[in-house]
């Protein structure tokens, strides 16, 4: 539960999170007794790691994390400021890094390098964004920076129905000296259209999985 403190796992003393990590990972599936504080209670539970593969590795894992203070996260946190000429700069940078990247992990998830698990909807998107905003806005506004440019990067992609498909069609128009017949146009909305429901699919289906697994 939130606050415990874990005194000792099978009468090892632990004083650091590394420690009760270290434990964990190296007993898959092998029950551990622990021992902790809970307000002033001092209780001893059994617990069984899952276990988990992690880059061909079978490892422990129980799902706990440590809290980490606010005083404790503030201190891990430099502000840097920049003239507001080196700032754009900068800004257009990043918003370039984030655009290559989202492109990178579409394409790791159509060659199967990444999992479609990692595919997020509304529901997700309005958990993280929920959790950003507890850090402070700065965090909240750079968490809506990254899902803007993601949704501007999905919109430019040449899919009929989005605005890269409409930028497409204009692109054949130039070669081709003129427009693209009307056939094509009707096939290309119902493959967009079909792409993007696929896509809302595997988006809610992920969303609801979570929910239900959490």
């Amino acid at each position: 539960r939130t606050d415990d403190k874990i005194i000792s796992i099978d009468d090892i003393s632990v004083s650091q999170w590394s420690a009760v990590v270290n434990i964990v990972r190296k007993s898959p599936e092998k029950p551990l007794n622990v021992k902790l504080l809970r307000g002033q209670e001092t209780i001893n539970l059994t617990v069984t790691p899952d276990a988990v593969e992690d880059h061909g590795e079978t490892i422990g894992r129980i799902g706990a994390a440590y809290r980490l203070s606010q005083i404790d996260h503030d201190k891990f946190l430099v502000n840097v400021q920049y003239p507001p000429a080196t700032a754009l700069a900068k800004a257009a940078q990043k918003t370039w890094e984030t655009s290559v990247f989202s492109l990178k992990m579409l394409g790791n998830m159509l060659t199967g390098k990444a999992s479609w698990k990692g595919l997020s909807g509304p529901v997700t998107i309005a958990n993280y964004a929920g959790e950003s905003a507890n850090l402070g806005w700065v965090a909240f506004v750079g968490f809506l920076a990254t899902i803007s440019i993601s949704l501007g990067v999905l919109n430019l992609l040449p899919i009929p129905v989005l605005d890269g498909g409409h930028l497409l069609y204009y692109m054949v128009e130039i070669v081709k000296g003129s427009p693209v017949s009307e056939r094509v146009m009707e096939v290309g909305q119902r493959v967009g259209v079909s792409i993007l429901g696929l896509l809302m699919i595997c988006a809610m289906y992920n969303d609801i999985n979570r929910l239900i697994t959490g």
